[in-house]
């Protein structure tokens, strides 16, 4: 998982600040660089192809490798493709160009996420969950600081073309990785099987198909509406709940991280490189701390509690930015208040990915976690838009105060999992995990 994290986390800064920097660098304009943002929605709609790499079995590569290391070296084939033609292609006189090879890159990295999700759930039972997220985490923020700057140190050194070759040679990483680790012991189609023979059985008598497009119904109607049936059939009457925290879990954390480097900057006048030392460097070690302290809190405690304990600490934490803004601006100062927010983020992002993990089907483990993964960050991104407006109204202080306040739903919903726990474990997949000897 540390190696499937470095791959993962690998593409994401090169079609997004890594490639800002290397477009304005090369002259191109400001209003263009902002187009090439777009990139990013395939990251958040990743849902939609996700049934596909769920239910398609990949020519030779399925027998070769099984069906998500297959999935994964497609798509990591994809990214080394798109980087290299990324670096061959002239920024300024084939912006078009490039902005198609950094889509490859972005919609194969995506895939790349869904297939990896689904692996690293099938490998291991929930208990192992949070390590292997930890884990993850570890290898994806190594990837980040690869991606932007070493990938800018070789720009400045050399030039973008090897930067970009070099990025692509990495992908080689995972790739390797693919070719040594074992597929998951794990029935993939036990349920969704049964749906489309059913659907298609159906199809056949009332509506009178072919036997073919019977079959391709039934195909169909388990890949997209079966993640979704089977999810709610499970769950019941906490389903929309489920759903709900999983929404605003990340709000109070999202939200305010919009406004964070303009509060260093703007507002405190801290400089950039002390901004960068504090936030990128230190900050970087804080939250691999507080990945690996989630991880083993939730070994050791139940992801329930430690769920709730995050929810409670990212939004305190964000309380503590209220008092920063009170006080001239010191350096060690910003600094505690920066460790204790990112050893929180780190504490509730390894939580969070544990307990949605435990709770995806064997059966729709890529669909149904890449639906969390989209619900989980979209309504922060969304609601982190109007950040900028209520700073400017009120002011930073009065701002993180209701980042913070943003934060009680996802306490209150943490604590009632926390109080329905035994209920959440009679519904959750267990006998389809791995390891649990259950026939």
């Amino acid at each position: 998982m540390l190696f499937l994290g470095f791959s993962a986390g690998l593409p994401f800064l090169l079609v997004f600040s890594t490639l800002n920097a290397r477009l304005s660098d090369v002259g191109v304009e400001t209003a263009t660089i902002g187009f090439f943002s777009w990139l990013g929605i395939t990251y958040s709609i990743k849902v939609f192809w996700a049934p596909v790499v769920d239910r398609l079995k990949l020519p030779i590569l399925d027998r070769l490798l099984g069906k998500r290391r297959s999935w994964i070296l497609l798509a990591q084939t994809g990214i080394a493709t798109g980087l290299y033609l990324m670096a061959r292609v002239d920024p300024v006189n084939a912006t078009q160009t490039l902005a198609l090879c950094g889509l490859l890159v972005a919609f194969s990295s995506a895939t790349q996420d869904v297939a990896i999700d689904a692996y690293r759930i099938e490998i291991a039972n929930e208990r192992l969950q949070a390590a292997l997220a930890a884990t993850y985490i570890f290898g994806y923020r190594l990837a980040l600081l690869v991606a932007g700057a070493g990938a800018l140190y070789i720009a400045e050194f050399w030039s973008w073309q090897v930067s970009y070759e070099v990025m692509a040679l990495l992908v080689g990483t995972g790739m390797a990785t693919v070719l040594i680790v074992r597929e998951p012991a794990v029935n993939h189609f036990a349920v969704a099987r049964d749906i489309a023979r059913r659907v298609e059985e159906e199809a056949s008598k009332r509506s009178h198909l072919s036997p073919g497009m019977a079959r391709f119904t039934g195909w169909f109607y388990a890949a997209i509406a079966g993640p979704f049936l089977d999810f709610f059939r499970r769950y019941r009457e906490l389903s929309i709940a489920i759903l709900v925290l999983v929404a605003v879990y990340r709000i109070a954390d999202i939200s305010m991280g919009v406004m964070a480097n303009p509060f260093y900057l703007d507002f405190m006048g801290f400089s950039k490189t002390q901004v960068a030392d504090v936030t990128k460097v230190f900050g970087f070690f804080m939250t691999i701390a507080g990945s690996m302290i989630g991880g083993v809190l939730v070994v050791r405690y139940g992801v329930l509690k430690i769920l709730l304990l995050g929810a409670a600490m990212t939004a305190g934490t964000n309380l503590l930015f209220v008092g920063l803004a009170q006080y001239e601006p010191d350096i060690a100062t910003l600094a505690v208040v920066v460790s204790a927010d990112n050893l929180s983020g780190g504490i509730a992002n390894v939580a969070l990915i544990a307990w949605l993990s435990g709770m995806t089907s064997a059966s729709f483990t890529a669909t149904q976690y890449a639906l969390f993964s989209s619900l989980m960050t979209l309504p922060g991104k969304f609601l982190g838009g109007f950040s900028g407006i209520i700073v400017e109204d009120f002011g930073y202080a009065d701002f993180f105060i209701v980042s913070a306040v943003m934060g009680l739903p996802a306490i209150l919903l943490s604590l009632f999992m926390l109080k329905n726990r035994k209920r959440l474990a009679t519904l959750a997949p267990h006998s389809e995990r791995p390891d649990q000897n259950i026939p």
